[in-house]
């Protein structure tokens, strides 16, 4: 194993262990064996299956069998989520063919970043994750549930789902993917209808035509962002089927891995003799094992935040020098969109995550001996791929050779020697920059700054033509006590051709990029935020700003002494708290963590 790799490990297992064996201690206590329902009162066994079959009813009435829990993002609006339309029946049917029984015990909100994006609606987005752990909490609250599968896919929603199902980390638990959608028109021809918009080339019905074409179908969006990095983290960290992530909605095999996840998880209860909870499952290593995979394949920044909040639901503390660390010595092994022309799509027909998995372990750069929910303990199971064979779901070695080394490479020949997210630190805080998706021309920006205090004043300066010069964009107030931080994605297109006019152009904010963030250097998620009186506060008009995205550094070029002596500006901008349903989130607002801290409410094992 890899000595960076074994140290960092042990950081993270001694910063944690008070907190991690408090939270051991407490599902450990909550583990029962036989039937949860067992201890309910008869008025409130009768309540928990009053709607039930009669058959369902006897047999939740008796002690012999496992009520599996079912917690759903499903709803028909959104593409990600609309598969899991026919999931409940499927597993429920499943469930009962291998002795037990399921409930829906409840659903979560969705909501999807690409709709909101731009639009106040997106400054519910962060938040949404703890409302989503929450609306978890309570569907698993009744206490009748020996198991639970979770269906989710999305920016926020796994990870919500997550932290909820840790709170309840004394049940076995099995993550149920609904895979991308087939591919539409490529990434190049959507990134150029995007410029050409912004550019004034093409109206809003020809943009719309392009869009409609890359986004056309039930299933996630293909390009790798947030929610297919969630894919890859869940089945790295041992919590999806072998191979399942991603496998397209509406076919023969991910019908068969769902109702596989159904009976699988049915082995893992406290009343059988392989007891396998969520909260034994997530241990140290598996979120190591989450860090790694998000850098060798160049994934979402989103995961700097949610990867901390997920950790320390689990009683375990890590933090953004543990991912800087790791990117040092983690290569780059894959090329998927903004990192490159492929989508998942594209990926998976390379060999997916099987072939990726196996390249880490092979390289001593990925913690092999997990809890998972494999039918045999370890990741070793994990470099396998699922294949419908005459009816039958079975699991196939993945090839030992790679099969296009444009989107997937080994260790020793990667895309590049590290994983592409730096931490940023300097006399303007601390941020994340993602650069794997950055050629190194454009790694290290030295202009002035040009400040705003809203993402559409800036919008408005582009269009003004105020923009065509060397600068730093510096976006304020945008941390998640100023507005939620919503993701400041549209800004990208107007960077992106403002750089490929040929000037030198960068981002800093306290806000959020997309996990789409692309080819724009960036220090983003900048701690202290500005609500909290952080430098980046301070910053004026004109001030020189280096950035430099290799080395971490990120400095605006005034002597100590004059600036600690600005006081931090007021927020300018337009009302971000009343309208959209916004005005319900101030108590989000105002006891919200740093980024760095999770960006969080819920302040689990504190």
């Amino acid at each position: 194993m890899h000595p960076v790799l074994e140290t960092v490990t042990r950081e993270v297992i001694e910063r944690s262990r008070e907190s991690r064996s408090l939270y051991l201690a407490r599902i450990n206590a909550a583990t029962k064996q036989g039937p949860r329902r067992s201890g309910l009162g008869c008025g409130n066994l009768a309540h928990a299956f009053a709607a039930c079959p009669a058959g369902e009813k006897a047999d939740l009435a008796g002690d012999r069998k496992a009520n599996v829990g079912i917690i759903s993002s499903y709803n028909d609006m959104l593409s990600a989520h609309e598969p899991y339309k026919d999931a409940p029946a499927l597993i429920k049917a499943a469930v009962k063919e291998a002795g037990g029984v399921a409930q829906f015990a409840g659903g979560v909100p969705a909501m999807c970043d690409g709709v909101t994006q731009g639009q106040p609606g997106m400054e519910l987005s962060l938040f949404s994750r703890d409302v989503i752990a929450m609306a978890t909490a309570i569907g698993l609250s009744h206490n009748v549930f020996d198991a639970a599968l979770y269906l989710g896919v999305c920016d926020k929603i796994v990870p919500g789902l997550l932290i909820g199902a840790l709170s309840f980390g004394h049940l076995p638990a099995v993550f149920v993917p609904a895979g991308p959608m087939t591919s539409g028109i490529t990434n190049k021809e959507k990134a150029r209808a995007r410029q050409q918009y912004a550019e004034g080339k093409i109206g809003r019905e020809e943009l719309l035509e392009s869009e409609s074409k890359s986004y056309h179908s039930p299933g996630t969006c293909t390009f790798y962002g947030t929610a297919n990095s969630n894919q890859m983290m869940v089945e790295i960290m041992g919590l999806h089927l072998p191979g399942s992530s991603f496998i397209n909605p509406n076919t023969p095999l991910r019908d068969a891995l769902t109702q596989a996840a159904a009976r699988q998880v049915l082995k893992f209860t406290a009343w059988g003799d392989d007891f396998r909870p969520i909260g034994h499952v997530i241990n140290e290593k598996a979120i190591i094992n989450a860090i790694i995979g998000l850098l060798a394949t160049g994934g979402s920044t989103n995961h700097t935040m949610h990867l901390v909040a997920i950790a320390r639901a689990a009683g375990i503390i890590i933090n953004w020098d543990d991912f800087d660390k790791l990117s040092r010595v983690v290569p780059l092994l894959t090329r998927i969109y903004p990192n490159g022309p492929a989508d998942v799509n594209h990926f998976q027909a390379a060999g997916g995550m099987g072939v990726l998995i196996a390249q880490l372990l092979n390289a001593g750069l990925l913690h092999e001996d997990i809890l998972t929910v494999a039918d045999k303990r370890g990741m070793k199971n994990y470099t396998r791929e699922p294949k419908l064979k005459n009816g039958q779901l079975i699991w196939e070695a993945c090839p030992e050779a790679l099969l296009d080394t444009e989107v997937i490479r080994s260790a020793d020949h990667p895309f590049a020697a590290g994983g592409g997210l730096h931490l940023m630190h300097g006399n303007l805080g601390r941020g994340i920059s993602k650069v794997s998706a950055v050629s190194e021309d454009h790694q290290v920006v030295e202009a002035p700054a040009v400040v705003f205090d809203d993402q559409d004043d800036m919008m408005a300066a582009f269009k003004r033509g105020e923009l065509e010069k060397d600068f730093i964009a510096v976006i304020r107030f945008q941390g998640p006590k100023s507005n939620g931080m919503p993701e400041l994605h549209k800004l990208t297109p107007l960077l992106g051709l403002l750089q490929d006019k040929g000037f030198k152009v960068a981002l800093i904010t306290d806000g959020r990029m997309s996990g789409a963030s692309g080819k724009v250097p960036s220090a983003i998620h900048m701690c202290p935020e500005c609500a909290d009186g952080g430098p980046l506060a301070k910053v004026r008009n004109g001030d020189i700003i280096h950035l430099n995205t290799q080395t971490g550094v990120v400095n605006v070029l005034l002597d100590n002494a004059e600036l600690n002596a600005r006081r931090p500006a007021v927020n300018s901008a337009k009302d971000h708290h009343h309208g959209m349903g916004r005005e319900l989130f101030a108590g989000f607002r105002l006891n919200a963590s740093s980024a760095e801290m999770g960006a969080t409410n819920i302040f689990v094992n504190d």
